[in-house]
């Protein structure tokens, strides 16, 4: 019920028409077997938006709601973007507080030979070394080491097989009901997902502080290495984006989970967006570069038009 405390014109509005659709969805189980699960929930706020005109994609603004998708909720392959589970995972078991860098965890030999290989995205890791948690997750999720998520499933379930078990108990839990986790690294084209659920993972691993600073930094570096890592997600260098993750390859095309202060109502709020299946059977660097140009259109459009309602 919309409180008269807080009778203030249009926020009441939004509020009321948040409400009625909360209720309404609650209601709607309708779920059609096979390619397509279930429609997503009609946008709270209708602004003109420069939808991709292939894959599918979503917005919500957290706490106010969503903004409208396009396409068709098909899971498809989500590459890197699967290492948002994979911290989510770890940082429910193994939680860090701002400024912690968390237990030291060494490096085995499988994780330093995958760091030489040249058919993926890897983190230059030596055999033996101790890292912290929080050093293996900027690994992770910065220069994207699919040697490093992979290690990390190992340290924290004994192999990633069980790890992989905990991702799906967790996507269960977060209601992803179209989404299958099969690898910790996303280098599986058989870990599927669409951009609904993973709006709903975006929502949830945004509300731990160690993570958000992560997924916000531009670039790391390993110890005793001179190399710095440069972030995959070059939109952190536009106004307000803080995150979140980059993921491409052959079959998925390219892919971006993305993250955006911006003003709605005075108010400065967090805005989502996944964008999936972008230039999909090309090439993973131009699938890469078809998701940021099509986040970029978006997050520019999402912030213009909030701003002016």
């Amino acid at each position: 019920m919309c409180s008269a405390r807080h009778n203030v014109g249009r926020s009441v509005l939004w509020a009321c028409v948040l409400a009625l659709m909360v209720a309404g969805v609650s209601g709607c189980a309708g779920s059609a077997r096979g390619d397509i699960r279930a429609a997503p929930p009609r946008p709270v706020i209708d602004l003109s938006l420069p939808w991709p005109s292939e894959g599918q994609a979503g917005i919500e603004v957290v706490g106010v709601g969503g903004l409208g998708t396009s396409g068709q909720m098909r899971p498809v392959p989500i590459a890197s973007v699967t290492k948002v589970m994979t911290a989510h995972v770890i940082l429910k078991d193994h939680p860090l507080k701002d400024g912690e860098a968390g237990p030291l965890i060494e490096v085995d030999r499988t994780a330093a030979t995958e760091s030489l290989s040249g058919q993926e995205s890897t983190a230059p890791v030596r055999e033996g070394q101790r890292l912290s948690l929080r050093r293996l997750l900027e690994l992770m999720l910065i220069p994207s080491g699919n040697n490093v998520a992979r290690l990390l499933a190992r340290w924290d379930a004994g192999s990633q097989e069980a790890f992989v078990v905990k991702m799906n108990a967790a996507a269960a839990g977060l209601g992803m009901a179209d989404t299958v986790y099969t690898g910790a690294s996303g280098n599986e084209d058989s870990t599927v997902s669409t951009a609904v659920d993973q709006l709903k993972l975006a929502r949830q691993v945004m509300k731990d502080e160690v993570f958000r600073q992560v997924v916000a930094m531009t670039e790391t570096t390993v110890p005793g290495d001179p190399s710095v890592h440069r972030n995959t997600n070059t939109l952190l260098d536009k106004p307000g984006v803080i995150g979140i993750k980059t993921g491409s390859g052959t079959a998925a095309g390219g892919n971006l989970m993305w993250a955006v202060k911006a003003k709605v109502n005075g108010r400065t709020r967090l805005v989502l967006g996944v964008v999936l299946a972008q230039r999909p059977g090309t090439n993973p660097t131009a699938g890469k570069y078809a998701a940021l140009d099509a986040g970029d259109r978006l997050i520019t459009a999402v912030r213009k038009e909030l701003a002016s309602r």
